[in-house]
């Protein structure tokens, strides 16, 4: 088993920063440090660089950290192996998700509930971000597993569809296009309200509108916020038109606290997908995860 001292180093040592090591592993920085001071004089040596407001490895720190990646691959093979020869040996397991923000909010909490329920011995973190930085974090080992949508594949990541969703077009219902259907042209005259650069959803529209020929950027964009929730508060009180996912506003939909604005000949799809890093797709806990979520989830619908 790795040493709590070297769980603390790892954490410190991928995230090169104490404050977020501190938040991750919910102890307080004087602890860390603490037990970084507590290494370094076992090992005689200093693991980190101090340079002002942040660090960097010494040569000393990068061996030990390498090693104790490969230390701990080992420890999960073993854990994921032994139980098959004792069925006595039921090692607890730590999951961190990522998932962007229409899955975090409106699909995942009774899945997980119903998963957490069959698997006692697991204990899950779920990150909620957008699919950029999902992605970002799977590939700097900060998650084991991602759930994005609308981003380009990567060689690096392995890609298991989930499921399938809408993007579409809404505003208040004292909007007055709530008295119309539009045509595309008709995005070049009304002002729109947008998520920020990085999230999935932008991007699927993004591309949607490129195959009809229409760049983003021509079109009278007003504002971008950061998240879903603070786009349907912001679209519900102004004149902006908004394009979100259809789970995120079925029960603003269903309420008349907006109202969906349907485009001609225009429709947004998008597919979210697992993803993990290559060479980690026989990890049971993972492919365990994937198989129940995807089986749960359509059992649901």
């Amino acid at each position: 088993m790795i040493s709590h001292k070297h769980a603390v180093f790892l954490e410190v040592a991928r995230q090169l920063s104490f404050t977020k090591a501190s938040q991750l592993l919910y102890i307080s920085q004087s602890a860390i440090s603490k037990q970084i001071k507590a290494l370094e004089e076992y090992y005689k040596t200093g693991l980190f660089e101090r340079h002002g407001n942040t660090i960097s490895l010494t040569p000393a720190g990068q061996l030990l950290f390498h090693k104790l990646e490969a230390v701990q691959q080992i420890q999960n093979d073993l854990h994921q192996e032994l139980p098959l020869l004792s069925q006595d040996f039921q090692p607890k397991v730590t999951l961190i998700l990522g998932a962007s923000t229409t899955i975090s909010l409106y699909i995942l909490p009774p899945v997980l509930s119903a998963y957490l329920t069959q698997n006692p011995r697991v204990e899950l973190s779920l990150r909620n971000r957008n699919s950029e930085n999902i992605l970002k974090a799977l590939l700097d080992h900060d998650i084991d597993l991602g759930i994005i949508e609308g981003i380009n594949k990567i060689s690096q990541v392995t890609y298991t569809p989930f499921l399938t969703d809408e993007v579409v077009a809404v505003c208040s219902p004292r909007n007055p296009l709530v008295k119309h259907d539009l045509d595309l042209k008709d995005l070049y005259q009304i002002p729109l309200a947008l998520r920020e650069t990085g999230s999935g959803t932008l991007a699927v529209l993004e591309d949607a509108l490129v195959q009809h020929g229409v760049k983003l950027a021509q079109l009278p964009v007003r504002v971008r916020l950061g998240g879903t929730e603070a786009l349907k508060n912001f679209v519900r009180v102004d004149t902006c038109l908004a394009f979100l996912p259809r789970q995120a506003v079925v029960k603003e939909l269903a309420s008349g606290e907006l109202v969906e604005v349907k485009i001609n000949g225009f429709e947004v799809h998008r597919t979210f997908n697992f993803i993990q890093r290559k060479g980690t797709e026989n990890n049971a806990p993972y492919k365990n995860f994937i198989q129940f979520m995807r089986r749960q989830y359509f059992q649901t619908e």
